[in-house]
């Protein structure tokens, strides 16, 4: 018994030493490249032949290249072939799920917005049963480009796609609540006016003609606190101003009980933008 206990201890004294001595080279070792599965994007031409002639197989063939990809050390210039690859695959299948997700999530948080947008654009168009690729596009529009308009019209579009009442509303309701903060507010108001006209349900249609109201409210005020700054030669520091001067018979009241106030340059803005 005495033997075969110093052997086994023998035994583990030895596997500590080579797995001690394994770290140390591998410590020495030049790291290989974190996502080697990422190195080239070959032409479409190729890609199909490899394929044998499917595009399908194809495209199946690059989505898995981007889903087995290790995106957490990754160059840009490994980002710009991710993207690439996951293009082609769209071009190939333009309805491939799984692409349009591993896009989605990845892509335009790695410079690559262009990139994911035309995946999601693709899919959108040739899954008309699916909102998720539209509603990501709209997501991308706001977030990372500011385009509330343009936002605004492609999660109309998601919308569109779901099959329950309620949650059609609440997106087309988010939809409306983005164009409070579009540029161009004569061109939100038409759209605001427009959703109302299509509304089926007579308090949503009333709910959006109040959101058109206060956008046209808002945008009087904008023009008279324009008109005060080129009569005075500053920024109004108040909206009262701009009834002492002339400018507005009163300030308008908001339906939703939120409000108005100047931002720090004097430009009249809903209440519940400006910064606290």
């Amino acid at each position: 018994m005495r033997r075969s206990g110093l052997v086994r201890w023998l035994l583990l004294l030895l596997g500590a030493l080579i797995f001690v001595g394994a770290s140390v080279s591998l410590r020495q070792q030049k790291r290989i490249n974190a996502s080697p599965e990422i190195q080239v994007a070959l032409p479409l031409f190729v890609q199909v032949f490899m394929a044998g002639g499917d595009r399908f197989l194809a495209a199946n063939l690059g989505a898995i290249r981007a889903l087995i990809t290790e995106t957490v050390k990754m160059h840009p210039d490994e980002y710009k072939i991710l993207g690439k690859v996951q293009v082609d695959a769209s071009w190939l299948n333009p309805a491939h799920e799984d692409n349009y997700y591993i896009a989605s999530a990845i892509l335009p948080w790695s410079g690559q917005l262009d990139s994911a947008q035309t995946v999601l654009r693709r899919a959108s168009l040739a899954r008309p049963f699916d909102y998720q690729p539209a509603f990501y596009y709209a997501f991308n529009l706001v977030h990372f480009k500011g385009d509330v308009t343009g936002a605004a019209e492609w999660l109309r579009s998601a919308a569109a796609k779901l099959p329950d009442d309620d949650e059609r509303l609440t997106m087309e309701n988010l939809a409306a609540r983005w164009l409070d903060k579009a540029d161009d507010l004569g061109l939100a108001i038409t759209v605001v006016e427009s959703m109302a006209k299509q509304a089926k349900r007579k308090d949503f249609r009333n709910y959006l003609l109040q959101r058109a109201q206060r956008l046209r409210d808002l945008l009087a005020l904008r023009q008279a606190a324009e008109a005060f700054r080129q009569q005075t030669g500053q920024p109004a520091q108040t909206l009262e101003q701009l009834v002492s001067a002339g400018l507005m018979t009163k300030i308008p009241v908001d339906p939703f009980g939120i409000g108005y106030a100047l931002d720090a340059g004097g430009v009249p803005i809903f209440s519940s933008a400006k910064k606290r």
